[in-house]
């Protein structure tokens, strides 16, 4: 039912400009006090007008019920530039192809023949980490998952070992994670050709990856290189619609996006989860006892998963505290109605997965790790969209059920093997950069079960 009041509570635009550095600074607490003051719809007018909506059933609608009225938004459009016109970004006709030509190398029954090389990656690290447990070492959790997530990303999307190029990989992501940050935030991006310090330090990065992610295309069109990776299924995918296949440039592109979010939100999301499982004892326990169960100290393979629900159940919840893509944007075509107030077509809709996700609406002690929210029965109680760390609708993350199966390998594979416990005297926090990472990472010492 439609309200009388043309527009949604919130901030005009005197107030909006005085508090734009504390939105910038700390977003998420920013985008919380927003809601707990005006409710589920928020309107402020910035360089446009923006309504922040955290309701399930706006989100859904937003999504996926009319998904239609809705493009990808302003924001997202920024970085075109840097990770090329891929699924992340693209619109339309041009994304419903791109999306036709990718979605069978993600298939669940093509995602199962990568089980082996992320199981085998694991164990290389587990190997590694017997100096570091024996001796007691601290260490910093995320960086190795970083690098674990990019060796499994190196295997199955481009068939290529990249542990040698890991340290250059990382340096030009946070070079690219930077500057991404930067030019989404600026209220006018600075233009790309303008020969300034930051501009040239990206170029220099981007060229470097750029090259690379090129060779790997063009040996594979070449034949040179024959493999069943997800690069080479992508290469050879033809739209059923038209007979065409991916340029160069689109290829270039969807593997951008695939190295990027592919490693860096997965690995952050195990990250939070060592810091979860390190600090409730019960829930870790009842982990380390599952997996005693079903695994009894072998590695664990594909066909175990469906035998480690709680194990599933703890990297749901960890991504319900700390969602990798913590944010999303879209942008209305046409006119539309959210929560009762009118949304007026090219107004920006900002959706803060982060605060939905701990809403006291929808989750009963928001801020507690609770893996049995997640149980069968629970689950089903709770309202659709309530929990949406990929998304939904037509443009869910296309990596969801690869980055879902990797993670539960690697904790199965982990947790039966060792307890991660917390330096103490380290501050952990969230930084809502790009992902949702741990602000100065989460030090740990490994502790032999």
């Amino acid at each position: 039912m439609s309200t009388n009041n043309p527009h949604a509570p919130g901030l005009g635009l005197f107030e909006f400009y005085k508090s734009f550095a504390q939105f910038r600074d700390d977003p998420l607490n920013f985008m919380a006090a927003l809601t707990r003051r005006h409710g589920h719809v928020v309107r402020f007018r910035g360089a446009w007008v923006t309504y922040q909506i955290t309701h399930p059933s706006d989100i859904e609608r937003v999504l996926q019920t009319n998904a239609q009225n809705y493009r990808k938004g302003r924001s997202f459009k920024r970085l075109v530039p840097i990770t090329g016109n891929g699924l992340l970004v693209s619109d339309g006709d041009f994304w419903r192809r791109q999306r036709r030509l990718a979605q069978p190398a993600f298939q669940r029954q093509r995602l199962g023949t990568y089980a082996p090389a992320m199981t085998g990656a694991t164990e290389q690290m587990l190997a590694r980490w017997q100096t570091l447990a024996a001796a007691g070492t601290p260490f910093e959790v995320t960086q190795e998952m970083m690098r674990l997530t990019l060796h499994i990303i190196g295997l199955t999307v481009f068939g290529t070992d990249l542990t040698a190029a890991a340290d250059a990989i990382a340096r030009a992501q946070d070079v690219a994670r930077a500057f991404s940050i930067r030019r989404l935030w600026q209220v006018v991006p600075t233009p790309l050709g303008l020969p300034t310090r930051r501009n040239r330090e990206f170029r220099r990065a981007f060229g470097a990856s750029e090259r690379v992610i090129l060779d790997m295309v063009n040996a594979r069109r070449t034949g040179a290189v024959k493999s069943d990776d997800l690069l080479s299924r992508l290469v050879h995918a033809t739209d059923e619609e038209t007979g065409t296949g991916m340029t160069d440039e689109q290829l270039r592109a969807e593997a951008v996006t695939f190295l990027a979010a592919g490693h860096e939100s997965t690995a952050a999301a195990l990250a939070w989860l060592w810091y979860l499982l390190a600090q409730n004892p019960a829930a870790e326990e009842r982990l380390h006892a599952e997996l005693r169960q079903v695994l009894g100290g072998r590695a664990p393979t594909l066909q175990d998963l469906p035998q480690l629900p709680y194990t599933l159940m703890c990297i749901e919840e960890a991504m319900r505290l700390y969602p990798p893509a913590w944010a999303m944007s879209r942008t209305a075509t046409g006119r539309d109605e959210l929560g009762g107030y009118q949304i007026a077509p090219n107004s920006e809709i900002l959706i803060p997965i982060y605060v939905t996700h701990r809403h006291p609406d929808f989750w009963p002690e928001p801020d507690k790790f609770d893996p049995e929210r997640f149980a069968p029965a629970q689950t089903a109680a709770h309202p659709r969209f309530a929990y949406f760390p990929f998304g939904g609708g037509p443009r869910q993350c296309i990596g969801n059920n690869f980055a879902l199966l990797e993670m539960q390998l690697i904790v199965a594979a982990v947790a039966q093997r060792y307890r991660l416990r917390l330096v103490p005297g380290h501050k952990v926090e969230a930084d809502p950069s790009i992902t949702l990472r741990p602000r100065n990472g989460v030090m740990v010492t490994l502790h032999e079960i």
